[in-house]
């Protein structure tokens, strides 16, 4: 695997300081997989409070993905898929674009976004 993509429930697992998930995260590190966050999952999980501590260390682990290229295939999928998130679309949009696997607390709707963004045929890894 060389990139994996994260959404929200994992960000919040991370904060929580779920242990499983840190091991993951570290061994992505390990393996020199790169692990990207689109930025409107960081959007959705940031509140800038110092309770976040662990999910800004989380981060440095991270690179994040810019919205504004996908603004308008964000709204076309959501359209395809009859879907409203878009915090879910762009998250499959970046894991068909550059991600070998999405880990998320929601995988039947990334899952269904997904189909719609061919070829890509991540793995959908539930968290």
């Amino acid at each position: 695997m060389s990139a994996v993509v994260l959404d929200t429930g994992m960000l919040l697992q991370l904060e929580r300081g779920n242990l499983s998930m840190w091991a993951l995260l570290h061994s992505f590190a390990r393996r020199e997989v790169d692990v990207i966050v689109p930025s409107t999952v960081l959007a959705q999980a940031w509140r800038g409070s110092s309770k976040q501590a662990r999910l800004s260390q989380a981060l440095e682990h991270c690179s994040i993905a810019p919205f504004d290229p996908y603004a308008r295939r964000v709204g076309v999928l959501c359209g395809q898929a009859k879907r409203t998130d878009i915090v879910d679309a762009h998250v499959a949009l970046v894991t068909a674009a550059f991600a070998e696997a999405v880990y998320t607390s929601d995988p039947k709707d990334i899952g269904r976004l997904l189909a719609f963004c061919k070829p890509a045929d991540p793995a959908v890894v539930h968290v």
